[in-house]
């Protein structure tokens, strides 16, 4: 039997599709999210259907995910983004105790006790600030893409001091930064620093390690540095961190058919 998970989240639409039986991943696939929201997860589940060889009518269960899951019509149910990366982090690694999850428009800290149970969260879902929109917003204003943002701040040598979260605001402070003649890195670096300080603001005194890294912005290898400096330990980061919410959807999927598969690895 066959279950699948998406994820439709706020800039990509992700999905995860599972044996339920063995718990092996099958196949996943990820696309840039779009107004029809419903038709674009559709055609990615028989895109990866049709790329791992299968039938989409042998998919025993869905479960839709993220901020665009109400639109999902067809999946069996949809079920919060914080269960579902609560539940792809605990079977990937069960010994975490705090998932910090930053995606497109939000950043999350979830807190796990055994067994991938989720005790408490906390969300910042008011503004992009700290969010992968707002890292997009200043590697535009930087004259780079995004993948080269993560590793800009390796030449830092003075990170440059971000006094506004507000992207707004943001910008016209990194505009001001940039006309006094500071460096580049320095400014990635700064910004970098203030987002990791801002999730754990979020998270407050309830980080407990393991700490693992989730959501597309975890790809950046400078926000990881910079949640390692502002936590003062160690982050840990899944191979494929942006589809750990899909398998999460697709693991719960599992579960509606009565099965409990083993932990998969993306």
């Amino acid at each position: 039997m066959l279950c699948a998970g998406i994820d439709a989240g706020s800039r990509a639409t992700k999905v995860v599709l599972i044996d339920s039986s063995s718990g092996r991943v099958m196949g996943r696939a990820i696309e840039d999210q779009g107004v029809a929201q419903e038709r674009l997860a559709a055609d990615l589940l028989e895109r990866t259907c049709r790329e791992t060889g299968v039938e989409p009518g042998a998919i025993g269960a869905i479960v839709a995910t993220g901020y665009g899951r109400n639109a999902v019509r067809f999946a069996d149910t949809t079920i919060t983004e914080i269960t579902c990366h609560a539940r792809g982090v605990a079977h990937l690694a069960p010994a975490v105790r705090t998932v910090i999850e930053i995606g497109g428009q939000d950043s999350k800290c979830i807190l796990l006790e055994e067994g991938g149970r989720v005790r408490d969260f906390a969300m910042n879902d008011r503004c992009a600030a700290g969010s992968g929109r707002f890292l997009e917003v200043v590697a535009a204003r930087l004259g780079v893409d995004l993948a080269t943002l993560g590793d800009l701040s390796r030449g830092s040598t003075k990170p440059a001091a971000i006094s506004n979260m507000c992207v707004v605001f943001a910008e016209t402070e990194i505009i001001g930064l940039l006309a006094e003649g500071v460096s580049t890195p320095d400014i990635a670096a700064g910004v970098q620093s203030a987002i990791a300080q801002r999730v754990a603001a979020l998270a407050g005194r309830t980080v407990r390690g393991p700490v693992c890294f989730t959501g597309g912005v975890a790809l950046q290898g400078g926000m990881v540095r910079a949640l390692q400096t502002v936590l003062a330990c160690e982050v840990w980061v899944p191979d494929l961190p942006q589809f750990t919410g899909a398998l999460g959807a697709a693991l719960l999927a599992a579960r509606l058919r009565h099965k409990d598969p083993a932990s998969p690895s993306l």
